[in-house]
Parts: structure tokens; sequence; C-alpha cells
């Protein structure tokens, strides 16, 4: 291990449990909020989810506005419109309620609430000098992390980029996973998520700022991944999955949001700002790529990932054993119906040039394993195709 000092982030308070959202409200007193903007989705809006959060925060004396346009991808359009909300409203706390969209939205909100400037004053790392406002994070999904990490991702509709932000003031101060709202997660969003979890927790363990707290985190979380994500696809209902899953991805997120990604996030990130894809879904296509061209920099670390996906690894030779960690990754995304390749998305052959030099921008390329020339990079995105 490089001879340096690590920090370890993590919101303030994390709540779990089935029933947790009955807290929201006081929390957010007790940290002397007053009127608080809730930052949401259409889809949450419509099924009544927002409104339900908004009666118990007003249930504590409260007041709430409802923001509901985070979208698939949040854009720096979606945090400006959010942020004249914020202003208009005189709100002084946020909520944000749903996946990843929701909760970068709010964070992109949250800093240039504080800071000032425009959202793409902050792409990259510690770019802002004061915290958000309070910032409490509901997460409905069970993939991103978001709602507990320093990581915000969102489009520059301009340059058709995923604008990366790892920034220790993006952090929530609160966090709540409750499996109950997570029940009615379509079942293609439930392996969306469940991989892109997965892939936190793989691209942390392999990472050259891994430590033993966030190798912990990691592997326990492949584990549980690989007990439960098939069984919350095939039953939506089954809230013992639902509810590993939980565990499984905060577990993830405590994993990558100290030892940061790798190159699947890196170009994750790119066909998510130049063809609008699912993240998780870009994260699952390209994980066994990048993990085939990172297995000789870290042959060891992927025969424990072997391990946590339950492959039986004794007497095995190491290079085997580390190729079967890669097998077991593509059996499972295949039986939780992710798409095989990109080419299937409307991919084309054309971008990879464009693709590949976002790529060696991104700041989650600087701690992959295996270090990469802009061909290793196109040749990765090839063979995803």
């Amino acid at each position: 291990m490089e001879n340096k000092v690590y920090g370890f982030y993590i919101p303030s308070l994390n709540l779990m449990g089935r029933g947790a959202i009955q807290e929201v409200g006081d929390r957010l007193k007790g940290v002397g909020a007053k009127k608080t903007l809730l930052v949401t989705d259409e889809g949450l809006k419509q099924l009544g989810i927002a409104d339900e959060i908004a009666s118990i925060v007003k249930k504590a004396g409260l007041d709430v506005v409802v923001f509901p346009g985070a979208e698939p991808n949040p854009t720096d359009k979606n945090v400006k419109a959010g942020l004249e909300v914020y202003h208009n409203e005189q709100c002084d706390s946020i909520v944000s309620l749903g996946g990843g969209s929701s909760h970068d939205c709010a964070k992109g909100i949250g800093i240039v609430a504080s800071n000032g400037g425009t959202i793409h004053d902050y792409e990259g790392v510690d770019k802002s000098e004061k915290p958000l406002p309070p910032l409490v994070s509901i997460n409905t999904t069970a993939g991103t992390a978001s709602e507990m990490t320093r990581f915000c991702v969102i489009t520059d509709t301009k340059r058709k980029v995923k604008m990366a932000i790892v920034d220790k003031h993006t952090t929530p101060l609160i966090s709540i996973n409750d499996p109950n709202l997570m029940i009615g997660m379509p079942k293609g969003l439930t392996a969306a998520t469940g991989m892109d979890a997965l892939t936190h927790a793989v691209e942390a363990y392999v990472s050259t700022d891994a430590t033993p707290l966030t190798d912990a985190c990691a592997i326990k979380a492949i584990e549980l991944i690989s007990q439960y994500l098939r069984r919350a696809v095939a039953n939506g209902q089954d809230i013992e999955a639902r509810e590993n899953m939980a565990y499984a991805q905060f577990l993830a997120g405590m994993a990558f949001n100290n030892a940061s990604l790798g190159y699947v996030h890196a170009i994750a990130h790119q066909f998510g700002g130049v063809y609008n894809l699912p993240h998780g879904v870009c994260n699952a296509i390209l994980l066994p790529h990048v993990c085939r061209y990172n297995l000789i920099a870290k042959v060891d670390r992927f025969v424990d990932i072997a391990w946590a996906l339950g492959e039986n690894v004794a007497g095995v030779p190491n290079r085997e054993a580390a190729e079967l960690a890669i097998e077991a990754i593509e059996l499972l995304a295949y039986d939780v119906g992710i798409p095989e390749n990109f080419t299937e998305l409307g991919v084309e052959k054309v971008d990879v040039e464009l693709l590949a030099n976002h790529a060696m921008k991104d700041a989650t390329m600087l701690t992959n394993p295996r270090k990469a020339t802009i061909e290793d990079v196109k040749a990765i995105i090839e063979a995803a195709l």
C-alpha cells in the first residue's frame, strides 16, 4: 500500500431498515431546517411517493416544496431549474428522493446554492469551498449509493459529457435506505442498479487507493449481490432480497466513496453523456471487458472476487481462479437480463474515438490498477460493441 494518508467519507447519520422514512421530518427539524426543497423525478411524483415524503416532513412542522425535475442522467439544465426554485422559495435545506439521478441533481443544486457560479465550476475533485445546505437523501433503488457518497455526476448538455464531481462537500448529511420503498422497482431497474453496485464494489476492490476498510466493504457487497440480486429480479416483492440489496449497495458505496473507481465508470460516463444510456446497464456491459484488461495487475484480488461471487476456487491455480470471477460476472449479468453489448443499444463504431477521448479525461481513471493508452481504451470499447 502506498505510504499516504487515507480518508473515509460517509454521511454523519445513516438510517436503514423498514419504515426508516418516518424519521425524515424530525431529522430535518433537528438540524434547524424550516423549509426544504424535495428533489425527485416525475415518476415518483406521479406514484405519490413524493407526496408521502412531503407529508412526513410537514407533520414535523416544516414547509416543503416539491421539485420533480430530476431526469435520468441529470443535466446542468435540471440543476439550474432546481436552483431557481430553491432560491425563489427561500429554502434552507434539501431532501433528495429517488435513485442516483435525484441525489446527484440535489447535490448539484446544493453545491451551487452554497458556493455560487454554475455547476460546471465544480467538475473535478474538491472544487467547492463551502458545505451544502443540510441534505437528507432518501434512496429508492439499490445501486448507485449516491445517497451516501461524495460523487455527483451531471451531464453538460453543450459538450454532451458527464461531469464527474468528487467533492467532500457533496456528501449528504443524512442517508435513508428503507427497503419498503424498493418493493415496486421494475425488474429491469433492479438488474441495472444491482449491477451498478457490483461494479462499484469490484472497481473499489482493485483500486490503487483500496484500504483494509474499503476491502471489507467491497467483498461483503459482492457476496451479498451474488446471493440476492437474482432473487430481487425474480420477485420484486421478496423483502429479504430487497433489504439485503440495500445493504449491499450501501457497502459498495462505502467502498468506492473512499477507494474511488476505474475504467468501467470512466468509459460508462461517456456512453451516458453521448447516448443518454442507463448508467447501470453501461457499467454491466463494460465490467467483464475492463476486468479482463485489469486482470494481470490484480490476479490475487480477482481470486478473492471469484470466491465472493460463490465460485469454488479451492485448489484452482490463481490465474484460472481469477478468470472464474469474470465468468461469474458475465453469468450474473445474463441471468438478470442485461443486454450483451452496446450495439443492441444503438451505439455506433464511428463514435469510439470520441468516447475514448472523453474517457481519458474522466476523474475515475486515476485509480484504475492498470494504466491504459488511448488505444487500450478504444479496444475495450470496441470489445463491448
